[in-house]
């Protein structure tokens, strides 16, 4: 039988439909999904271990929840999910304005229309995408916003005294009844409307101005909150947080793999970037790298957490930046070069805080830094770590030792490289320069591509030159050879070399001293 077909309350007693909570609702169709092994929440990537078998348990107890964790942890991507374990349509009386059970309706309206029209009452199917609401919570928000308020508007059309109920306003969380009800940031509301909040998660009151309600809600109750916000700029008041009975902690991927679906899957690069741009896997790993290093910096504020949306955004321009690149210099095709990751820059600054150490380093210096942790942290995986070159241990003390010439000689891989340089030659790159230009850069440098091909024999013409241009950085981020950035051009040339390299101004004194 289609449901959608009933029109009125006789009709459906008839069919046998029984009411039940919203939370019973959510239960019965989660144990479903349990029991056919189906996903409860999809493209939620590293949760399946931790915080969803937390909200499945949850929402089997029929809890109210609260999210607690940093900002980009998918607390309201989850939130908004949970419509997709409600009843795809539950039935209303029509006009109701909070959705009133035909069965057992809660509102002075509901009520009078059922005893002003008995198994005629009209009834309306709402579909559970319709059965959603959210809140922002901050300071400015009223009771009236959530609760409701008395309209004098309303009293004066329909010529009623203020004591009838029937010039209520009804709030967003009336509204949201036999739904859900997400306020996020829930300590950024002020402590008095917190407190309006009681009687509805523990009775289902709804107390408005001075009337004498008793709307028993049904309504799961989803929070979010950010740690920092307990000292920062508020609290969730004590007996609020009692009431709210279970507590899911949150977290960033712990996997570099799960930060790299995350990033793939919520990118939004067009077909044509795709058939413009290739990136490779190196690249990727890279820009998730960064954000990791982010998360463990002295430099950024950890309290405030370091979002997915970082990653998301540096990918986005990063194909861009190559995108622009192939524009200019007219290229069908092209991929994501290392210096590409300079087009990152705009989307680290923008999603960092800073503590004070790295506001006296400035958000650019910290950025850098952190592109250049990555590529250091990333640069073992592919190529031999050049700190163990410049330490041995002595098998007989096991204590370390610095390498004799002759061990540099034969063990170190990067050694022509590194020679090319000391020899006084420097490889300026520009940011635009073209994919053919920049292979033939990158192969004046002696043992460069000797060195990729070792190590990775199957590479073809560009993957080799990636690498190529990778390992120039990787030496500079172990300060085998220096590395410098300038606007439109990165400059690679001998450590030592780039350190004497003084001018006769650097010696001029002021003769008035």
């Amino acid at each position: 039988m289609n449901i959608k077909k009933i029109k009125n309350l006789g009709e459906l007693i008839a069919s046998g439909y029984q009411p039940k909570s919203i939370k019973e609702e959510i239960r019965q169709n989660l144990i479903i999904k349990l029991k056919k092994n189906e996903p409860t929440f999809s493209g939620i990537v590293g949760y399946e271990d931790t915080v969803i078998p937390d909200v499945e348990r949850a929402l089997l107890s029929k809890h109210n929840i609260l999210f607690l964790g940093l900002r980009g942890q998918a607390k309201t991507r989850m939130a908004r999910q949970m419509i997709e374990l409600l009843d795809e349509y539950i039935p209303s009386i029509a006009g109701s304005e909070i959705n009133d059970d035909p069965i057992n309706p809660v509102s002075k309206y509901g009520q009078e229309e059922i005893a002003t029209h008995g198994d005629e009452t009209a009834i309306h199917w709402i579909h559970r995408s319709e059965r959603y609401g959210e809140k922002l919570a901050t300071p400015d928000v009223s009771v009236a916003d959530l609760i409701g308020d008395i309209d004098p508007i309303k009293a004066a059309n329909l010529k009623l005294s203020f004591a009838d109920e029937r010039v209520l306003h009804y709030g967003i969380i009336p509204r949201s009844n036999r739904g859900i009800f997400v306020i996020n940031e829930l300590p950024d509301l002020q402590a008095r409307i917190q407190v309006a909040l009681f009687n509805i998660l523990e009775e289902g009151d709804v107390q408005i101005r001075g009337f004498k309600l008793r709307l028993p809600l049904d309504i799961l109750f989803i929070f979010t909150a950010n740690p920092e916000d307990y000292t920062n700029r508020g609290s969730i008041v004590t007996p609020l947080k009692d009431r709210i009975e279970s507590q899911i902690l949150t977290h960033y991927p712990k996997s570099l793999e799960n930060a790299l679906e995350i990033t793939g899957q919520e990118a939004e690069i067009s077909d044509e970037q795709k058939a413009t741009v290739k990136v490779s896997d190196l690249v990727k790993r890279l820009i998730e790298q960064i954000a990791f290093e982010a998360r463990s910096s002295e430099f950024v504020d950890k309290k405030s957490g370091v979002s997915a949306r970082l990653t998301i955004s540096a990918y986005e321009n990063a194909v861009s930046s190559a995108e622009r690149r192939a524009i200019i210099n007219n290229e069908k095709q092209t991929q994501i070069w290392m210096s590409d990751l300079v087009g990152i820059i705009p989307s680290i600054t923008g999603k960092i805080e800073l503590v004070y150490e790295g506001e006296q380093e400035g958000p650019y210096q910290v950025a850098m830094n952190l592109v250049d942790k990555a590529i250091r942290s990333q640069f073992i995986q592919y190529f031999p770590n050049p700190d163990q070159l410049k330490k041995r241990r002595d098998p007989d003390s096991n204590r370390e030792r610095k390498p004799s010439q002759e061990e540099k000689m034969v063990d170190n891989p990067y050694r022509s490289i590194t020679s090319w340089f000391d020899k006084g030659n420097n490889l300026n790159m520009s940011f635009n320069t073209s994919d053919k230009d920049k292979i033939v850069s990158l192969y004046k440098v002696d043992g460069l591509h000797a060195l990729v091909k070792k190590y990775f024999p199957q590479s073809n013409e560009l993957q080799a030159a990636l690498l190529m241009e990778f390992v120039l950085h990787g030496l500079a981020s172990f300060s085998l050879i220096s590395k410098k950035i300038f606007e439109n051009k990165v400059e690679f040339k001998d450590l030592v070399g780039s350190m004497m390299n003084f001018t006769e101004k650097d010696f001029e004194f002021d003769e008035e001293a």
